[in-house]
């Protein structure tokens, strides 16, 4: 097994304003489409080997502070995407804080749906 995660859902509430949100905090455009009654919108990703994720909307998707974090990569430096948060409508609630030497930093954040969300880098 490569990874132990293959595929992540955000729930949200409003799939515009978070395709919105997610299209300027990562610096790209997400791709929307309607899946077995699930409103979706696919975040960017680089490659075909990395995880791939969406945004839902579904009565089964629930945004949430609460429960598992998702961990976006932040690129080399994760004080890119985590200075775009607020600007886009969210909440910086941990700031980048270095985790180890061997392991990097990481800084959470809420979205405009209420979820807690997390970055992750090298630097």
């Amino acid at each position: 097994m490569a990874n132990a995660i293959n595929w992540f859902e955000i729930p949200v509430s409003n799939i515009e304003r978070a395709s919105d949100f997610y299209g300027k905090v990562l610096d790209g455009e997400l791709h929307k489409q309607e899946v077995m009654g699930m409103e979706m919108a696919f975040l960017p990703m680089g490659g075909q080997d990395g995880v791939g994720g969406a945004l839902c909307k579904s009565e089964m998707h629930k945004p949430s502070e609460e429960g598992a974090v998702i961990y976006l990569n932040g690129g080399e430096d994760l004080s890119n995407p985590l200075g775009r948060v607020e600007n886009a409508g969210g909440k910086v609630v941990m700031p980048k804080t270095k985790i180890s030497d061997e392991i990097g930093y990481m800084a959470f954040f809420t979205d405009t749906e209420g979820n807690k969300v997390a970055f992750h880098s090298p630097r």
